[in-house]
């Protein structure tokens, strides 16, 4: 009977192949579980404000989030680190029937076009309603990008198409 012996190294390396590896001092989180926890406590949204310019364009500022509890501010800060762009805010919550909470938050366009996006189109989101806003919301994405919200027509579709994200269906 052959025996092996593993080194420190070895057994290490293999420990950390159960999880995703980004050269951080500690694991992080899979794209499976960004997907879940985005199904369940994210959104993605759109905010159209002024100042409008001369053509009846506007600001278009495309957002993503993810909020949880106080307590658990923890995994969004591993979220924060395996999508590696972001910020984790506390948000106060003054409704007295609601516990404090973190938010994670993406808003930067150059993050929402070069990892937001990607990550979404590579490992998409397991909710009918979740899925069809993230479509709308990558539909109004590439209108920015290509400008359209610097004209009044480009910003009225874009407010036809916000109204179609983070519907609720299905209730009785």
């Amino acid at each position: 009977m052959k025996t092996t012996t593993r080194s420190q190294l070895r057994h290490s390396t293999e420990l950390l192949n159960n999880f995703e590896y980004s050269g951080r001092a500690k694991p992080v989180v899979s794209p499976d579980y960004i997907v879940g926890l985005t199904d369940g406590e994210g959104c993605f949204y759109v905010l159209v404000r002024p100042p409008y310019n001369r053509n009846g364009g506007a600001m278009v500022q495309l957002n993503f989030f993810i909020k949880v509890k106080q307590k658990d501010k923890e995994i969004l800060e591993r979220v924060r680190d395996a999508l590696d762009c972001g910020a984790v805010y506390f948000q106060h919550e003054m409704r007295s029937n609601h516990t404090q909470c973190y938010r994670y938050t993406v808003n930067s366009h150059r993050d929402i076009f070069g990892k937001i996006i990607p990550f979404f189109e590579k490992y998409p989101l397991q909710t009918n309603s979740k899925q069809k806003t993230f479509c709308v919301f990558y539909e109004i994405a590439e209108l920015v990008r290509s400008g359209a919200h610097h004209a009044k027509d480009g910003i009225e579709k874009i407010q036809r198409l916000k109204k179609e994200m983070n519907r609720r269906t299905g209730l009785a």
